[in-house]
């Protein structure tokens, strides 16, 4: 039950657990313990023990990331010794499956008190959520006995993703179930203030102070920007399937870059000591580059997908909206390219719309009003005005 200092156990051997966390840590000299749901992954994970990272930009660059195993999710036992003798852990399941894995991660601190009591365990918090950190603790607490000093041996650690990750073609799947494409971008922007052990010494890693702040310049700047470009682009262009081919519209372009720029002139007023408008606009400017990488081959199904999500009230549109509000400042293009996503009907490549979305749509088709507050969760007071200004955008669409 010693603990390995170069070991990183991965809750989520998914797109972003294997391109991002797992490329960064494997290839900084770290043993890769991935922990998924999936049995064949984990089969060939074990297999197999690496897996290759395509890198699409300019020039394609295949990386390939060795020293891995991994463990089903079922596995309870072999689950809590990783954790007991890990170097540091990471969680990349998506916002609404965290809590799923929450008990698992907490068995392992348990076993890890009784053998290792005085290492902390630093856990990156890999998902796209504001205070991921507090709702993390909230439900080890749940979980850990009562007496477990979670403040001292538990860092959680918020992230900032920025890295896109395509949907794999099936054709792709079917050759290497393994394989994953990715964008050339590998920054891991994280929370300095929140590791209890020294911040990791490996290239990609960028502590910050602040990470509040970064955490809602990729939300709504980058999220908000990538879905703006999808739902408008696809309002226009139903046809198209692929994000450089609406970047090239420059009507969708320009409006992208409106919306992008309202958020950011919100974002440099609340953070003024951590970003600049300059700052803001530059980045604004590197994304929509990175949005046209044609070489990506990132769909427009990807980015706009999960309306019931990426609409609700504490979302990419509505939390820049809210932070408009309670700032005094302008708003009307953010909330204008939030009400394209009531349109959206991107499909998959074997022709499927996203399940919850045709329910999202039958809804809001059959009864618009309702989808606001029954589907989304706005509040009826609360969200009075805006909620009537999206009413009256989506009369005028």
């Amino acid at each position: 039950m010693k603990v390995d200092t170069h070991k990183i156990v991965i809750f989520g051997a998914g797109r972003i657990g294997r391109s991002f966390i797992g490329q960064l840590f494997g290839l900084g000299g770290y043993k890769v313990v991935f922990v998924d749901i999936d049995p064949e992954i984990v089969r060939l994970l074990n297999l197999r023990k690496s897996y290759s990272v395509v890198i699409k930009g300019d020039t394609e660059e295949v990386i390939t990331v060795r020293n891995v195993s991994a463990i089903h999710t079922s596995d309870k036992q072999n689950i809590t010794r990783e954790i007991c003798t890990a170097g540091i852990a990471a969680v990349s399941v998506g916002k609404f499956a965290l809590e799923k894995v929450i008990p698992l991660i907490a068995a392992g601190l348990g076993e890890r008190f009784r053998h290792n009591p005085s290492s902390p365990l630093d856990i990156i918090l890999a998902e796209n959520m504001r205070s991921a950190a507090g709702f993390t603790k909230n439900e080890l607490l749940k979980y850990l006995r009562e007496d477990y000093p979670i403040d001292s041996l538990v860092g959680l650690i918020e992230t900032s993703i920025g890295k896109m990750v395509p949907i794999i073609p099936l054709a792709e799947i079917e050759k290497d179930p393994l394989i994953v494409f990715a964008e050339p971008y590998n920054t891991l922007i994280l929370d300095g203030k929140g590791f209890r052990s020294p911040v990791p010494e490996i290239k990609g890693v960028a502590p910050k102070q602040n990470i509040i702040a970064w955490v809602d310049r990729k939300a709504f700047i980058h999220n908000l920007g990538h879905a703006t470009a999808a739902y408008y682009g696809h309002f226009l262009h139903p046809e198209m399937t692929y994000m450089y081919e609406i970047l090239e519209d420059k009507k969708v372009l320009k409006f992208t870059r409106d919306a992008m720029m309202q958020s950011a002139e919100i974002l440099s007023n609340v953070y003024s000591n951590d970003f600049t408008l300059d700052d803001l606009e530059d980045h604004v400017d590197d994304l929509l580059h990175r949005f046209r990488n044609k070489a990506l081959q990132d769909t427009i199904f990807r980015v706009g997908h999960d309306l019931q999500r990426k609409l609700a009230p504490d979302d990419r549109f509505m939390g820049a909206v809210s932070l408009g509000i309670n700032n005094n400042m302008r708003y009307d293009l953010i909330l204008k390219a939030m009400s394209f996503g009531f349109y959206f009907r991107a499909v998959n490549e074997e022709g499927l719309m996203f399940p919850a979305d045709e329910k999202f749509i039958s809804a809001f088709s059959y009864n618009p009003d309702s989808v606001f507050t029954e589907i989304l969760g706005f509040d009826n007071i609360k969200d009075a005005s805006v909620i009537s200004q999206l009413t009256n955008l989506l009369k005028n669409q």
